[in-house]
Protein backbone atom coordinates (compact mmCIF):
# COMPACT_ATOMS: atom_id res chain seq x y z
CA UNK A 1 0.00 0.00 0.00
CA UNK A 2 2.79 2.30 0.94
CA UNK A 3 4.63 1.44 -2.24
CA UNK A 4 1.58 2.25 -4.34
CA UNK A 5 1.31 5.68 -2.75
CA UNK A 6 4.94 6.38 -3.45
CA UNK A 7 4.47 5.41 -7.09
CA UNK A 8 1.37 7.69 -7.28
CA UNK A 9 3.17 10.69 -5.77
CA UNK A 10 6.12 10.10 -8.06
CA UNK A 11 3.88 9.95 -11.07
CA UNK A 12 2.20 13.25 -10.07
CA UNK A 13 5.58 14.90 -9.57
CA UNK A 14 6.79 13.66 -12.94
CA UNK A 15 3.59 14.92 -14.62
CA UNK A 16 3.87 18.37 -13.00
CA UNK A 17 7.54 18.62 -13.89
CA UNK A 18 6.80 17.62 -17.44
CA UNK A 19 4.05 20.25 -17.64
CA UNK A 20 6.40 22.92 -16.32
CA UNK A 21 9.10 21.89 -18.79
CA UNK A 22 6.61 22.00 -21.64
CA UNK A 23 5.34 25.44 -20.49
CA UNK A 24 8.85 26.81 -20.20
CA UNK A 25 9.66 25.44 -23.64
CA UNK A 26 6.53 27.07 -25.02
CA UNK A 27 7.30 30.41 -23.40
CA UNK A 28 10.94 30.39 -24.53
CA UNK A 29 10.35 29.26 -28.09
CA UNK A 30 6.76 30.04 -29.04
CA UNK A 31 5.67 33.09 -26.96
CA UNK A 32 9.10 34.69 -26.59
CA UNK A 33 8.53 37.55 -29.04
CA UNK A 34 5.01 38.25 -27.80
CA UNK A 35 6.01 38.41 -24.16
CA UNK A 36 9.08 40.50 -24.99
CA UNK A 37 6.87 43.02 -26.76
CA UNK A 38 4.48 43.10 -23.81
CA UNK A 39 7.35 43.73 -21.41
CA UNK A 40 8.73 46.46 -23.60
CA UNK A 41 5.30 48.11 -23.79
CA UNK A 42 5.39 48.47 -20.04
CA UNK A 43 8.95 49.68 -19.68
CA UNK A 44 10.27 51.09 -22.99
CA UNK A 45 8.68 54.28 -24.19
CA UNK A 46 9.09 56.83 -26.94
CA UNK A 47 9.89 60.18 -25.39
CA UNK A 48 9.55 63.57 -27.11
CA UNK A 49 12.62 65.82 -26.99
CA UNK A 50 11.52 69.44 -27.13
CA UNK A 51 13.46 71.67 -29.49
CA UNK A 52 15.18 74.93 -28.53
CA UNK A 53 13.51 77.98 -30.14
CA UNK A 54 15.77 80.37 -32.03
CA UNK A 55 17.04 83.61 -30.47
CA UNK A 56 15.74 86.99 -31.64
CA UNK A 57 18.56 89.57 -31.69
CA UNK A 58 19.04 93.23 -32.47
CA UNK A 59 21.45 94.40 -35.16
CA UNK A 60 24.42 94.06 -32.77
CA UNK A 61 23.54 90.60 -31.45
CA UNK A 62 21.85 91.72 -28.23
CA UNK A 63 19.15 89.23 -27.25
CA UNK A 64 15.51 90.31 -27.47
CA UNK A 65 14.02 86.83 -26.98
CA UNK A 66 15.73 83.71 -25.58
CA UNK A 67 14.62 80.26 -24.44
CA UNK A 68 15.69 78.87 -21.08
CA UNK A 69 15.34 75.22 -19.96
CA UNK A 70 12.59 74.54 -17.43
CA UNK A 71 10.77 71.52 -15.99
CA UNK A 72 7.05 70.89 -16.21
CA UNK A 73 5.44 68.67 -13.56
CA UNK A 74 3.34 65.90 -15.08
CA UNK A 75 1.19 63.16 -13.64
CA UNK A 76 -0.25 59.76 -14.46
CA UNK A 77 -3.66 60.09 -12.74
CA UNK A 78 -4.26 56.36 -12.37
CA UNK A 79 -0.90 55.69 -10.75
CA UNK A 80 -1.25 58.54 -8.28
CA UNK A 81 -4.66 57.31 -7.17
CA UNK A 82 -3.51 53.69 -7.00
CA UNK A 83 -0.49 54.51 -4.86
CA UNK A 84 -2.66 55.75 -2.00
CA UNK A 85 0.16 57.95 -0.69
CA UNK A 86 -0.56 61.18 1.17
CA UNK A 87 -1.10 64.00 -1.31
CA UNK A 88 -1.12 66.90 1.14
CA UNK A 89 2.40 68.17 0.28
CA UNK A 90 1.57 68.12 -3.42
CA UNK A 91 -1.84 69.77 -3.09
CA UNK A 92 -0.37 72.40 -0.78
CA UNK A 93 2.20 73.27 -3.43
CA UNK A 94 -0.42 73.39 -6.19
CA UNK A 95 -2.71 75.54 -4.03
CA UNK A 96 -5.74 73.22 -4.30
CA UNK A 97 -7.65 71.11 -1.82
CA UNK A 98 -7.10 67.35 -1.66
CA UNK A 99 -10.73 66.80 -2.65
CA UNK A 100 -10.46 69.07 -5.67
CA UNK A 101 -7.19 67.45 -6.76
CA UNK A 102 -8.55 63.94 -6.33
CA UNK A 103 -11.63 64.82 -8.36
CA UNK A 104 -9.40 66.18 -11.10
CA UNK A 105 -7.35 62.99 -11.17
CA UNK A 106 -10.43 60.78 -11.16
CA UNK A 107 -11.97 62.66 -14.07
CA UNK A 108 -8.74 62.43 -16.07
CA UNK A 109 -7.71 58.82 -15.45
CA UNK A 110 -10.34 57.31 -17.76
CA UNK A 111 -9.49 59.73 -20.57
CA UNK A 112 -5.70 59.98 -20.56
CA UNK A 113 -2.62 58.79 -18.72
CA UNK A 114 -1.03 62.21 -18.86
CA UNK A 115 -1.84 65.42 -17.03
CA UNK A 116 0.11 68.65 -16.54
CA UNK A 117 0.30 69.72 -12.91
CA UNK A 118 2.47 72.82 -13.33
CA UNK A 119 4.23 74.19 -16.41
CA UNK A 120 7.59 75.87 -16.75
CA UNK A 121 9.10 75.61 -13.27
CA UNK A 122 12.72 76.38 -12.40
CA UNK A 123 14.54 73.03 -12.12
CA UNK A 124 15.32 73.50 -8.40
CA UNK A 125 11.67 74.16 -7.58
CA UNK A 126 10.48 71.16 -9.59
CA UNK A 127 13.01 68.92 -7.81
CA UNK A 128 11.43 69.74 -4.46
CA UNK A 129 8.19 68.16 -5.67
CA UNK A 130 9.89 65.20 -7.33
CA UNK A 131 11.76 64.49 -4.09
CA UNK A 132 8.40 63.71 -2.45
CA UNK A 133 8.55 60.43 -4.44
CA UNK A 134 4.86 60.37 -5.25
CA UNK A 135 4.16 57.51 -7.66
CA UNK A 136 2.98 58.82 -11.05
CA UNK A 137 4.47 62.32 -10.64
CA UNK A 138 7.36 63.08 -12.96
CA UNK A 139 8.88 65.97 -14.94
CA UNK A 140 9.34 66.84 -18.60
CA UNK A 141 12.03 69.15 -19.89
CA UNK A 142 10.66 72.14 -21.81
CA UNK A 143 11.75 75.66 -22.71
CA UNK A 144 10.43 78.96 -21.41
CA UNK A 145 10.64 82.14 -23.49
CA UNK A 146 12.26 85.12 -21.79
CA UNK A 147 12.38 88.70 -23.10
CA UNK A 148 15.37 90.66 -21.74
CA UNK A 149 14.12 94.06 -22.96
CA UNK A 150 10.69 93.52 -21.42
CA UNK A 151 8.09 96.13 -22.32
CA UNK A 152 10.62 98.23 -24.25
CA UNK A 153 10.55 95.88 -27.25
CA UNK A 154 7.33 93.96 -26.58
CA UNK A 155 5.32 95.40 -29.48
CA UNK A 156 8.02 94.42 -31.93
CA UNK A 157 9.06 91.03 -30.61
CA UNK A 158 5.66 89.81 -29.37
CA UNK A 159 5.47 86.62 -27.32
CA UNK A 160 4.82 82.87 -27.43
CA UNK A 161 2.23 80.75 -25.66
CA UNK A 162 2.96 78.08 -23.05
CA UNK A 163 3.69 75.56 -25.82
CA UNK A 164 6.28 77.92 -27.38
CA UNK A 165 4.14 78.86 -30.39
CA UNK A 166 4.35 82.47 -31.61
CA UNK A 167 1.27 84.51 -30.71
CA UNK A 168 2.12 88.16 -31.38
CA UNK A 169 4.64 90.31 -33.19
CA UNK A 170 7.71 88.90 -34.89
CA UNK A 171 7.40 85.75 -32.77
CA UNK A 172 4.24 85.06 -34.76
CA UNK A 173 5.29 86.25 -38.23
CA UNK A 174 8.55 84.24 -38.07
CA UNK A 175 7.19 81.34 -36.04
CA UNK A 176 8.23 78.65 -38.52
CA UNK A 177 11.70 80.11 -38.81
CA UNK A 178 12.22 80.31 -35.05
CA UNK A 179 10.56 77.03 -34.08
CA UNK A 180 12.73 73.96 -33.93
CA UNK A 181 11.86 70.38 -34.87
CA UNK A 182 11.29 68.10 -31.85
CA UNK A 183 13.25 64.88 -31.62
CA UNK A 184 12.32 61.46 -30.20
CA UNK A 185 14.18 58.89 -28.15
CA UNK A 186 13.60 55.45 -26.61
CA UNK A 187 13.74 55.48 -22.83
CA UNK A 188 13.33 52.92 -20.06
CA UNK A 189 10.75 53.92 -17.47
CA UNK A 190 9.96 52.39 -14.08
CA UNK A 191 6.53 51.60 -12.70
CA UNK A 192 6.22 55.20 -11.54
CA UNK A 193 6.61 56.54 -15.06
CA UNK A 194 10.05 57.93 -14.31
CA UNK A 195 12.85 57.68 -16.86
CA UNK A 196 15.43 55.20 -15.63
CA UNK A 197 17.71 55.15 -18.64
CA UNK A 198 17.98 56.57 -22.15
CA UNK A 199 18.16 53.72 -24.65
CA UNK A 200 18.81 55.39 -27.98
CA UNK A 201 17.77 58.44 -30.01
CA UNK A 202 15.23 57.80 -32.76
CA UNK A 203 14.84 61.23 -34.37
CA UNK A 204 17.32 64.07 -34.02
CA UNK A 205 16.23 67.36 -32.47
CA UNK A 206 16.77 70.39 -34.70
CA UNK A 207 16.93 73.72 -32.86
CA UNK A 208 15.18 76.76 -34.30
CA UNK A 209 17.07 79.33 -36.33
CA UNK A 210 18.10 82.68 -34.88
CA UNK A 211 16.47 85.86 -36.20
CA UNK A 212 18.62 88.97 -36.65
CA UNK A 213 16.64 92.24 -36.71
CA UNK A 214 17.61 95.70 -37.90
CA UNK A 215 16.55 97.10 -34.52
CA UNK A 216 19.15 99.03 -32.52
CA UNK A 217 18.31 98.29 -28.90
CA UNK A 218 20.04 101.49 -27.79
CA UNK A 219 17.67 103.57 -29.93
CA UNK A 220 14.74 101.39 -28.87
CA UNK A 221 15.35 102.25 -25.20
CA UNK A 222 15.80 105.91 -26.11
CA UNK A 223 12.57 106.11 -28.11
CA UNK A 224 10.63 104.23 -25.45
CA UNK A 225 11.79 106.55 -22.67
CA UNK A 226 10.97 109.75 -24.55
CA UNK A 227 7.59 108.57 -25.84
CA UNK A 228 6.48 107.28 -22.45
CA UNK A 229 7.54 110.54 -20.83
CA UNK A 230 5.51 112.59 -23.35
CA UNK A 231 2.39 110.42 -23.14
CA UNK A 232 2.52 110.53 -19.34
CA UNK A 233 3.18 114.28 -19.23
CA UNK A 234 0.26 115.13 -21.52
CA UNK A 235 -1.99 112.38 -20.10
CA UNK A 236 -2.49 111.22 -23.68
CA UNK A 237 -4.60 108.27 -24.74
CA UNK A 238 -1.72 106.62 -26.59
CA UNK A 239 1.38 107.32 -28.65
CA UNK A 240 3.70 105.84 -31.27
CA UNK A 241 7.23 106.52 -32.48
CA UNK A 242 9.05 105.09 -35.50
CA UNK A 243 12.71 105.55 -36.49
CA UNK A 244 13.97 104.35 -39.89
CA UNK A 245 17.43 103.98 -41.39
CA UNK A 246 17.46 106.07 -44.58
CA UNK A 247 20.12 104.00 -46.34
CA UNK A 248 18.48 100.59 -45.84
CA UNK A 249 14.81 101.15 -45.01
CA UNK A 250 15.29 99.14 -41.80
CA UNK A 251 13.29 99.87 -38.68
CA UNK A 252 15.80 101.00 -36.05
CA UNK A 253 13.23 101.64 -33.33
CA UNK A 254 9.47 101.30 -32.98
CA UNK A 255 7.63 101.92 -29.71
CA UNK A 256 4.10 102.49 -28.50
CA UNK A 257 2.22 103.54 -25.42
CA UNK A 258 0.58 101.90 -23.58
CA UNK A 259 2.94 98.93 -23.50
CA UNK A 260 3.08 95.61 -21.63
CA UNK A 261 5.61 93.26 -20.09
CA UNK A 262 5.74 89.95 -22.04
CA UNK A 263 7.45 88.30 -19.06
CA UNK A 264 4.41 88.86 -16.86
CA UNK A 265 1.09 88.32 -18.59
CA UNK A 266 -1.08 87.37 -15.62
CA UNK A 267 -3.24 90.47 -15.93
CA UNK A 268 -2.54 91.32 -19.56
CA UNK A 269 -4.52 94.24 -21.00
CA UNK A 270 -5.16 93.25 -24.61
CA UNK A 271 -5.61 96.93 -25.49
CA UNK A 272 -1.91 97.36 -24.81
CA UNK A 273 -0.75 94.38 -26.89
CA UNK A 274 -1.20 95.61 -30.46
CA UNK A 275 1.59 97.42 -32.27
CA UNK A 276 -0.23 100.70 -32.95
CA UNK A 277 2.50 101.98 -35.26
CA UNK A 278 1.64 99.19 -37.71
CA UNK A 279 -2.01 98.36 -37.04
CA UNK A 280 -3.76 101.64 -36.15
CA UNK A 281 -4.73 104.16 -38.83
CA UNK A 282 -5.26 107.92 -38.58
CA UNK A 283 -5.92 110.84 -40.84
CA UNK A 284 -2.43 112.30 -41.32
CA UNK A 285 -3.43 115.94 -41.63
CA UNK A 286 -0.81 118.48 -42.66
CA UNK A 287 2.03 115.94 -42.69
CA UNK A 288 1.05 114.99 -46.27
CA UNK A 289 1.03 118.57 -47.60
CA UNK A 290 4.61 118.23 -48.92
CA UNK A 291 3.50 115.42 -51.23
CA UNK A 292 0.78 117.59 -52.76
CA UNK A 293 3.43 120.25 -53.31
CA UNK A 294 5.64 117.53 -54.85
CA UNK A 295 2.94 116.89 -57.48
CA UNK A 296 2.82 120.63 -58.24
CA UNK A 297 6.61 120.79 -58.66
CA UNK A 298 6.60 117.69 -60.86
CA UNK A 299 3.96 119.24 -63.13
CA UNK A 300 6.47 121.86 -64.25
CA UNK A 301 3.99 124.67 -63.68
CA UNK A 302 5.21 125.48 -60.17
CA UNK A 303 8.50 126.19 -58.43
CA UNK A 304 9.26 126.67 -54.71
CA UNK A 305 8.99 130.40 -55.38
CA UNK A 306 5.55 130.26 -57.05
CA UNK A 307 3.09 132.66 -55.40
CA UNK A 308 -0.23 131.56 -53.90
CA UNK A 309 -2.62 134.31 -52.73
CA UNK A 310 -4.13 133.17 -49.41
CA UNK A 311 -6.05 136.42 -48.77
CA UNK A 312 -8.29 137.08 -46.93
CA UNK A 313 -7.24 134.05 -44.84
CA UNK A 314 -10.05 131.78 -45.99
CA UNK A 315 -11.48 130.26 -49.14
CA UNK A 316 -14.98 129.03 -49.89
CA UNK A 317 -15.17 125.54 -51.43
CA UNK A 318 -18.73 124.52 -52.10
CA UNK A 319 -20.67 125.03 -48.89
CA UNK A 320 -17.55 124.76 -46.74
CA UNK A 321 -15.10 127.44 -45.64
CA UNK A 322 -11.42 126.50 -45.35
CA UNK A 323 -9.54 128.83 -42.99
CA UNK A 324 -6.02 129.71 -41.91
CA UNK A 325 -5.29 130.99 -38.39
CA UNK A 326 -4.57 134.40 -39.97
CA UNK A 327 -4.37 136.12 -43.34
CA UNK A 328 -0.84 135.69 -44.70
CA UNK A 329 -1.60 137.30 -48.05
CA UNK A 330 0.43 136.35 -51.12
CA UNK A 331 3.06 133.75 -50.16
CA UNK A 332 5.27 131.34 -52.09
CA UNK A 333 5.07 127.54 -51.92
CA UNK A 334 7.86 127.37 -49.34
CA UNK A 335 5.88 129.64 -47.03
CA UNK A 336 2.71 127.62 -47.66
CA UNK A 337 4.53 124.59 -46.24
CA UNK A 338 6.43 126.50 -43.54
CA UNK A 339 3.25 128.01 -42.10
CA UNK A 340 1.02 125.03 -43.01
CA UNK A 341 -1.52 127.14 -44.90
CA UNK A 342 -4.75 125.22 -45.49
CA UNK A 343 -5.92 127.89 -47.88
CA UNK A 344 -2.70 127.73 -49.90
CA UNK A 345 -2.78 123.93 -50.22
CA UNK A 346 -6.51 123.95 -51.06
CA UNK A 347 -6.00 126.46 -53.89
CA UNK A 348 -3.03 124.46 -55.14
CA UNK A 349 -4.99 121.20 -55.07
CA UNK A 350 -7.90 122.69 -57.02
CA UNK A 351 -5.43 123.65 -59.75
CA UNK A 352 -3.94 120.14 -59.95
CA UNK A 353 -5.34 116.91 -61.37
CA UNK A 354 -6.83 115.06 -58.40
CA UNK A 355 -5.85 111.68 -59.80
CA UNK A 356 -2.23 112.78 -60.11
CA UNK A 357 -2.28 113.76 -56.43
CA UNK A 358 -3.83 110.43 -55.51
CA UNK A 359 -1.34 108.60 -57.73
CA UNK A 360 1.55 110.25 -55.88
CA UNK A 361 0.09 109.18 -52.52
CA UNK A 362 -0.33 105.62 -53.78
CA UNK A 363 3.24 105.41 -55.08
CA UNK A 364 4.43 106.57 -51.68
CA UNK A 365 2.80 103.50 -50.10
CA UNK A 366 -0.49 104.88 -48.79
CA UNK A 367 -3.55 102.66 -49.13
CA UNK A 368 -1.62 99.40 -49.39
CA UNK A 369 0.27 96.91 -47.32
CA UNK A 370 3.97 97.82 -47.04
CA UNK A 371 4.93 94.15 -47.12
CA UNK A 372 6.80 94.21 -43.82
CA UNK A 373 5.24 90.89 -42.87
CA UNK A 374 4.20 92.17 -39.46
CA UNK A 375 0.98 90.51 -38.19
CA UNK A 376 -2.06 92.73 -38.46
CA UNK A 377 -0.34 95.32 -40.64
CA UNK A 378 -2.95 97.76 -41.92
CA UNK A 379 -3.12 99.05 -45.47
CA UNK A 380 -4.93 102.20 -44.39
CA UNK A 381 -7.45 103.86 -46.68
CA UNK A 382 -6.90 105.79 -49.90
CA UNK A 383 -10.15 107.04 -51.50
CA UNK A 384 -10.75 106.46 -55.18
CA UNK A 385 -13.74 108.60 -56.06
CA UNK A 386 -15.12 108.13 -59.54
CA UNK A 387 -15.83 111.80 -59.58
CA UNK A 388 -14.04 114.01 -57.07
CA UNK A 389 -15.90 116.96 -55.61
CA UNK A 390 -13.92 120.15 -55.15
CA UNK A 391 -14.14 119.84 -51.37
CA UNK A 392 -12.84 116.25 -51.52
CA UNK A 393 -9.90 117.40 -53.65
CA UNK A 394 -9.03 120.22 -51.25
CA UNK A 395 -9.34 118.32 -47.96
CA UNK A 396 -7.56 115.25 -49.37
CA UNK A 397 -4.58 117.42 -50.33
CA UNK A 398 -4.08 118.50 -46.70
CA UNK A 399 -4.61 115.10 -45.11
CA UNK A 400 -8.31 114.49 -44.52
CA UNK A 401 -10.38 111.71 -46.09
CA UNK A 402 -7.55 109.19 -46.09
CA UNK A 403 -5.99 107.14 -43.31
CA UNK A 404 -2.43 105.94 -42.79
CA UNK A 405 -0.34 104.14 -40.19
CA UNK A 406 2.64 105.84 -38.52
CA UNK A 407 4.87 103.32 -40.33
CA UNK A 408 3.38 104.26 -43.73
CA UNK A 409 3.95 107.94 -42.99
CA UNK A 410 7.55 107.21 -42.04
CA UNK A 411 7.98 105.30 -45.31
CA UNK A 412 6.70 108.29 -47.29
CA UNK A 413 9.20 110.63 -45.61
CA UNK A 414 11.89 108.05 -46.25
CA UNK A 415 11.23 108.65 -49.95
CA UNK A 416 12.04 112.34 -49.56
CA UNK A 417 15.13 111.55 -47.46
CA UNK A 418 16.45 109.06 -50.02
CA UNK A 419 16.26 111.50 -52.94
CA UNK A 420 12.89 110.39 -54.37
CA UNK A 421 13.46 106.62 -54.00
CA UNK A 422 10.79 104.62 -52.23
CA UNK A 423 12.49 101.86 -50.24
CA UNK A 424 10.95 98.71 -48.87
CA UNK A 425 10.65 98.85 -45.10
CA UNK A 426 11.90 95.83 -43.20
CA UNK A 427 12.38 94.68 -39.62
CA UNK A 428 15.19 92.32 -40.60
CA UNK A 429 18.88 93.08 -40.52
CA UNK A 430 20.13 91.21 -43.57
CA UNK A 431 17.66 91.89 -46.37
CA UNK A 432 18.53 93.37 -49.73
CA UNK A 433 17.65 97.04 -50.22
CA UNK A 434 14.90 97.37 -52.86
CA UNK A 435 14.19 100.84 -54.24
CA UNK A 436 11.73 102.36 -56.70
CA UNK A 437 11.89 105.94 -57.97
CA UNK A 438 8.81 108.00 -57.16
CA UNK A 439 9.98 111.49 -58.12
CA UNK A 440 13.22 113.08 -59.37
CA UNK A 441 16.10 113.83 -57.01
CA UNK A 442 15.75 117.54 -57.74
CA UNK A 443 12.20 117.59 -56.39
CA UNK A 444 13.28 115.66 -53.29
CA UNK A 445 15.96 118.31 -52.68
CA UNK A 446 13.40 121.10 -53.11
CA UNK A 447 11.03 119.42 -50.66
CA UNK A 448 13.83 118.96 -48.11
CA UNK A 449 14.66 122.67 -48.34
CA UNK A 450 10.99 123.57 -47.82
CA UNK A 451 10.68 121.22 -44.85
CA UNK A 452 13.89 122.60 -43.38
CA UNK A 453 12.23 125.99 -43.35
CA UNK A 454 9.32 124.51 -41.35
CA UNK A 455 11.82 123.77 -38.57
CA UNK A 456 13.96 126.90 -38.90
CA UNK A 457 11.16 129.51 -38.86
CA UNK A 458 7.82 127.74 -39.33
CA UNK A 459 5.46 125.65 -37.22
CA UNK A 460 8.09 123.17 -35.97
CA UNK A 461 10.88 125.19 -34.38
CA UNK A 462 10.79 122.81 -31.39
CA UNK A 463 11.91 119.97 -33.66
CA UNK A 464 15.32 121.63 -34.09
CA UNK A 465 18.41 119.64 -33.08
CA UNK A 466 21.54 121.45 -31.96
CA UNK A 467 24.33 120.96 -34.47
CA UNK A 468 22.12 119.39 -37.16
CA UNK A 469 19.74 120.70 -39.82
CA UNK A 470 16.29 119.13 -39.58
CA UNK A 471 13.49 118.91 -42.15
CA UNK A 472 9.96 117.94 -41.23
CA UNK A 473 6.29 118.76 -41.01
CA UNK A 474 3.77 119.10 -38.21
CA UNK A 475 0.25 117.78 -38.23
CA UNK A 476 -2.68 118.55 -35.95
CA UNK A 477 -5.76 116.50 -36.72
CA UNK A 478 -9.21 116.65 -35.21
CA UNK A 479 -10.52 113.17 -34.43
CA UNK A 480 -13.83 111.88 -35.71
CA UNK A 481 -16.47 111.16 -33.10
CA UNK A 482 -20.17 110.38 -33.02
CA UNK A 483 -21.12 113.87 -34.14
CA UNK A 484 -18.33 114.33 -36.69
CA UNK A 485 -14.98 116.03 -36.14
CA UNK A 486 -14.34 116.87 -32.49
CA UNK A 487 -13.01 120.20 -31.26
CA UNK A 488 -11.52 118.74 -28.06
CA UNK A 489 -9.89 115.52 -29.30
CA UNK A 490 -6.76 115.81 -31.44
CA UNK A 491 -3.84 113.90 -32.89
CA UNK A 492 -0.45 115.60 -32.73
CA UNK A 493 1.96 114.51 -35.49
CA UNK A 494 5.50 115.26 -36.49
CA UNK A 495 7.31 113.58 -39.38
CA UNK A 496 10.84 114.51 -40.32
CA UNK A 497 14.40 113.63 -41.25
CA UNK A 498 17.94 114.57 -40.29
CA UNK A 499 20.56 115.68 -41.17
CA UNK A 500 19.18 117.55 -44.18
CA UNK A 501 22.31 117.47 -46.37
CA UNK A 502 22.86 113.75 -45.97
CA UNK A 503 19.84 112.20 -44.24
CA UNK A 504 20.52 109.24 -41.95
CA UNK A 505 17.31 108.97 -39.94
CA UNK A 506 13.59 109.42 -40.50
CA UNK A 507 11.29 109.74 -37.53
CA UNK A 508 7.52 109.91 -37.01
CA UNK A 509 5.92 110.84 -33.70
CA UNK A 510 2.21 110.52 -32.92
CA UNK A 511 0.60 111.61 -29.65
CA UNK A 512 -3.07 110.64 -29.47
CA UNK A 513 -5.41 112.95 -27.51
CA UNK A 514 -2.99 115.00 -25.41
CA UNK A 515 -4.77 116.68 -22.48
CA UNK A 516 -3.52 120.23 -22.91
CA UNK A 517 -4.77 123.51 -24.29
CA UNK A 518 -1.98 123.60 -26.88
CA UNK A 519 -2.56 120.47 -28.97
CA UNK A 520 -0.55 121.25 -32.11
CA UNK A 521 2.03 118.86 -33.52
CA UNK A 522 4.64 121.61 -33.24
CA UNK A 523 4.07 121.91 -29.49
CA UNK A 524 3.51 118.26 -28.58
CA UNK A 525 5.15 115.91 -31.09
CA UNK A 526 8.03 118.03 -32.47
CA UNK A 527 10.00 118.19 -29.16
CA UNK A 528 9.78 114.39 -28.84
CA UNK A 529 11.23 114.04 -32.34
CA UNK A 530 14.05 116.41 -31.43
CA UNK A 531 15.05 114.42 -28.34
CA UNK A 532 14.80 110.98 -29.99
CA UNK A 533 16.47 111.78 -33.30
CA UNK A 534 19.01 114.17 -31.77
CA UNK A 535 20.25 111.61 -29.25
CA UNK A 536 20.09 108.84 -31.87
CA UNK A 537 22.40 110.79 -34.20
CA UNK A 538 24.91 111.19 -31.36
CA UNK A 539 24.69 107.52 -30.39
CA UNK A 540 25.34 106.60 -34.03
CA UNK A 541 28.32 108.99 -34.13
CA UNK A 542 26.88 111.04 -36.98
CA UNK A 543 29.10 114.15 -37.09
CA UNK A 544 27.35 117.50 -36.55
CA UNK A 545 26.87 119.70 -39.60
CA UNK A 546 28.05 122.77 -37.74
CA UNK A 547 29.85 123.67 -34.53
CA UNK A 548 27.71 124.10 -31.43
Amino acid sequence: MMLTRLYLVGAVVIMLSSAMIVRLWYIQLVEKDFLQDQGDDRTIRMERINAHRGIIQDRYGKALAVSTPVLSLCANPGKILAAGKSLEPLTAYLGVSKQEFTSRLTAAQDIKKFLYLQRHLPPAEAREILDLNISGVYAEREYHRFYPAGEVASHLVGFTDVDDNGQEGLELSFDQWLAGTPGRKKVLKNLHGEIVRDIKPVAETKPGRNLALGIDLRLQYLAYRELKSAVTHYEAESGSAVVLDVETGRVLAMVNQPSYNPNNRIELDMNAVRNRAVTDVFEPGSTVKPFTVGVALQSGRYTPGSIIDTSPGFVRVGDFTIRDPRDRGAIDLSEVIAHSSQVGIAKLALDLNEYEVRGMFERLGFGRDLGSGFPGESAGYLPDHRRWKDLDRATFAYGYGLSVTPLQLAGAYLTIASGGLRRDITFLGDTEVVSERVFPTQIAEQLKAMLNRVVSDGTATKAAIEGYDVAGKTGTVRKIGAGGYQDTEHLAFFAGLAPVNKPRLVGVILINEPKTSRTGGGEIAAPVFSRIIGNALRIMNVPPERNV
